[in-house]
């Protein structure tokens, strides 16, 4: 006789011991939250809150351990309330919004991974505000109306590369530095 595991309905919002978890299970992907005032535990260091309403960063204060934070799909229109996380974020997914500003971005020193497709940036002055974040060394910029002007005309990689020389991926791709492939000839 086969017998079969109990199914877990509802699993507690912290792990029950004091140690903490590389990862709390603290994911909001309810459709249509329409504010970022959420309660989440302290030790969180992935939060999700895609495919909602949010049109604004705030309340992330107390995220002290956050690691990365997962907005896509939502109404936001600038940067600004990244503050309380800037020095412990790494990876920022915040594509399909409606950013056309990047205001607010230079408080993100240990940003790594910055997923911004799909927004409404527009002019090279606001991605150069990229060229503030020391650890940045994986974009996505793609489908936003900068990127496409300039992958019309065959230069993307090249002008955005040149502006962000620290860059190792842009738009899922591997960079290949121009200085790389010349010096490799030379002896």
């Amino acid at each position: 006789m086969l017998r079969s595991r109990p199914s877990r309905r509802w699993m507690p919002p912290c792990p029950p011991s004091s140690t903490a978890t590389a990862v709390s299970p603290c994911e909001f992907t309810t459709p249509f939250l329409n504010s970022s005032s959420f309660v989440c535990a302290p030790l969180s260091r992935r939060l999700s809150l895609s495919t909602n309403c949010i049109e604004k960063i705030a309340n992330l204060n107390g995220l002290k351990n956050l690691r990365i934070l997962s907005l896509g799909r939502n109404n936001i229109k600038n940067l600004n309330g990244l503050e309380a996380v800037g020095d412990t974020l790494e990876e920022l997914w915040i594509s399909y919004n409606l950013i056309e500003k990047l205001k607010g971005i230079h408080v993100m020193k240990k940003l790594k991974v910055l997923y911004m497709s799909n927004n409404l940036v527009k002019e090279w002055a606001e991605y150069v505000k990229l060229a503030d974040l020391p650890a940045l060394v994986d974009l996505v910029f793609v489908g936003n109306p900068l990127e496409e002007k300039y992958s019309a005309e065959g230069n993307w990689i090249e002008e955005a590369t040149k502006r962000l020389p620290k860059l190792k991926k842009l738009d899922g791709n591997p960079v290949i530095k121009q200085d790389e492939e010349d010096g490799e000839g030379d002896s």
